[in-house]
């Protein structure tokens, strides 16, 4: 199998730089798997699952928080806000994260920034339980009190 250079960039680390056979990710224009000899391209990544496909035939999947895609002729660079490996994900965290966010978007219902950022907060936290195994990335609203 035909196999290509790969780096993905986070802004704390590098999260991989080696060489792969497939990379798959999601885009705003939905996903894109990118192979060895693949012509020029430029992407804005979506939050979702990145999966790649190492030559030895592992596979790899990795929660990642959106950023730039970019195949060149020498390499594919990925540069997200975030991202790490299904294994490396704590769920109990992640669940946690996702019980922050819902409660603050039931406070921000007529803040509409604060309602987007804890939106993107569910969508990260979502998106970290469905690649971790751990959940099945649907969110649950909270509860709400019945008044008496």
């Amino acid at each position: 199998m035909n196999t290509y250079h790969l780096v993905i960039l986070t802004p704390d680390k590098i999260l991989f730089d080696d060489n792969v056979v497939q990379l798959t990710a999601r885009t705003t224009e939905g996903d894109v798997g990118i192979l060895a000899g693949h012509i020029r391209y430029a992407a804005i990544l979506q939050t979702g699952v990145m999966t790649l496909k190492l030559p030895d035939g592992q596979i790899k999947t990795a929660a990642e928080s959106g950023g730039v895609l970019k195949v060149s002729d020498d390499k594919t660079t990925v540069m997200v806000t975030a991202a790490e490996w299904a294994e490396e994900i704590d769920p109990d965290w992640a669940e946690r994260s996702r019980q922050d966010a819902m409660a603050k978007i039931e406070a921000a219902q007529n803040e509409p920034d604060r309602l987007e950022r804890a939106n993107l907060k569910l969508q990260r936290a979502l998106n970290r339980l469905r690649v971790s195994g751990h959940g099945t990335g649907q969110a649950t609203p909270p509860l709400k009190k019945k008044k008496q």
